[in-house]
């Protein structure tokens, strides 16, 4: 089964990070990315763009474009990393090792029902 594991914070505490800050949660981030990745559980993962950029399209017909974010809310997603495993808790455990270098960041772990890879990542073996 495939999990989203959504990445939520408050924008603005990120916004005031300083470069090297930020460079510091990353480099660990990414330090916990890799043996999910070597271990073949981890595809693709995103920093999303600042939420002022965010654009919602809804309504009927052809929709609205609406300026910023989806929802109104403390804390907006600002990223997510695709994963595989075979149950909840396993997924659960890759959040929390995440979450580990970001702890005041909060993760939701949502199963994905689609997922049509572009990169290999959960390609059918043939």
């Amino acid at each position: 089964m495939f999990y989203a594991i959504l990445a939520y914070h408050v924008e603005d505490e990120l916004l005031s990070w300083t470069a090297e800050q930020d460079a510091a949660v990353v480099a660990k981030v990414i330090e916990v990315q890799a043996p999910l990745r070597a271990s073949g559980h981890l595809g693709p993962a995103a920093r999303l763009d600042d939420t002022k950029k965010a654009r919602t399209l809804r309504g009927p017909g052809a929709g609205m474009v609406l300026d910023g974010p989806f929802a109104e809310t403390k804390e907006q997603l600002l990223g997510f990393h695709l994963v595989e495993y075979d149950t909840d808790e396993e997924a659960i455990a890759a959040a929390r090792k995440l979450r580990e270098v970001n702890p005041t960041a909060v993760y939701e772990i949502r199963p994905v029902k689609l997922y049509v890879p572009s990169d290999g990542f959960g390609a059918t073996k043939g």
